[in-house]
């Protein structure tokens, strides 16, 4: 098999949970990258049922490990009194050389660490992470200027078509 066939394969088994949207409107995202997440039972079936959400959430290196901070995984609805707490600390599963490289970003450059999206792939709970600079409100107001000169382009084309 390929490298383009088990990539077509892996899309093919993720499912998508949720997604960070102002992520993109509030930082510039430098680089991507996946990581575990290791969960309880009662979190996964959550997860599973899509009761999760990451508008608010960030991830933090603390003593060698990363961690996912502010992650609201609603309490499972048949749980019992073992129940987890819905806003703990996730821990995410990198590399040691990973954690690393991103500690040094994060400290020298003053750069962020963002999930952009929670999905399972293969089974697996996976949180898709963006190291980010933070926009300021001159870079928004930019991007949304482009946003509407493309659509306005776009319309333009359209219209244009159809005559």
């Amino acid at each position: 098999m390929t490298g383009t066939q088990k990539e077509a394969g892996d899309r093919a088994q993720t499912k998508v949970v949720c997604r960070n949207r102002k992520a993109r409107h509030l930082y510039h995202l430098l680089e991507e990258l996946e990581a575990g997440l290791m969960l309880t039972g009662t979190e996964v079936k959550s997860l599973r049922e899509g009761h999760a959400s990451l508008p608010d959430s960030y991830a933090v290196i603390r003593d060698g490990e990363v961690y996912l901070v502010g992650c609201h995984i609603s309490e499972y609805t048949a749980g019992n009194r073992y129940n987890h707490d819905p806003l703990r600390d996730r821990k995410l599963l990198l590399s040691s050389r990973e954690i690393r490289r991103l500690t040094v970003k994060v400290q020298e450059k003053g750069l962020t660490l963002v999930p952009l999206s929670i999905y399972f792939r293969g089974g697996w709970a996976k949180v898709q992470l963006a190291l980010a600079k933070g926009k300021k409100v001159y870079d928004k107001r930019q991007d949304i200027k482009r946003r509407e000169a493309d659509r306005e382009a776009a319309r333009a084309m359209r219209h244009h078509q159809t005559d």
